[in-house]
């Protein structure tokens, strides 16, 4: 899955003009008109960076990067027609990781995403989507969805939380302990034997043959691991 952009500008030239050279870069683009748009989006479709203009309706884009920076450290870009120094260091103390004054070199913009994205670290565009044995198996992290063959498979919060968990550290051993710790909070009583009934009712549901696991593998005398890594 690409980088998600979220572009928010009231021109809509800007925003088609953007929108363009960045799906021509390979990211996924969502684009917002107002600030109050804009927070909506970011709430539905968590994108990975914002492009933010400052002079927007309804909500100022100042106001925007305020309440993103209460609760987030989403990477912001802000484009401005302000020019001048105070202008540039008062976005940049309101939390912006950087600046592009209007007019602007498209290729510019880009440029200064791709950079903004690699100081934020490796893991900031990294796929909610984990594909196994050729697409068997997929689990949507962020959608909280698993497909077996295509197929929709209906789990529990409890048993898509054990799943998750196993199938993002292939071949890592869990112990019954270890599992039960880290899923406290949904409906485990405290008994480590409560795991084997959730993956007993977890591989009736993935597993091609339930008897004959390549999923969830019991490591006899320890717990669980996941026996399969992710497709390329």
């Amino acid at each position: 899955m690409s980088c998600r952009i979220l572009v928010v500008d009231d021109e809509k030239k800007i925003l088609a003009v953007l929108k363009a050279y960045l799906e021509n870069e390979g990211f996924s683009v969502i684009t917002a008109y107002t600030g109050l748009e804009a927070l909506e989006k970011i709430a539905v479709e968590n994108p990975d960076l914002v492009i933010l203009d400052l002079m927007l309706p309804e909500l100022s884009g100042e106001e925007v990067c305020q309440q993103i920076r209460k609760v987030s450290a989403l990477p912001i870009i802000m484009l401005t027609a302000k020019t001048s120094e105070v202008d540039r260091i008062e976005g940049l103390n309101l939390g912006a990781d950087d600046y592009v004054n209007k007019p602007f070199s498209p290729r510019e913009v880009v440029a200064r995403v791709k950079a903004v994205l690699r100081r934020s670290g490796p893991n900031r565009c990294t796929s909610s989507q984990l594909s196994f044995a050729a697409g068997d198996l997929v689990i949507d992290l962020n959608g909280h969805e698993v497909y077996k063959q295509s197929i929709a498979v209906g789990l529990t919060p409890t048993e898509f939380k054990l799943l998750s968990l196993l199938a993002q550290s292939p071949g890592q051993v869990f112990s019954r302990s270890m599992l039960t710790e880290r899923l406290q909070g949904y409906d485990y009583d405290g008994y480590d034997r409560t795991i084997d009934v959730h993956v007993k009712n977890l591989r009736k549901k993935i597993e091609t043959d339930s008897q004959k696991p390549i999923y969830i593998i019991t490591v006899y005398g320890v717990g669980y691991k996941f026996g399969v890594e992710a497709d390329a």
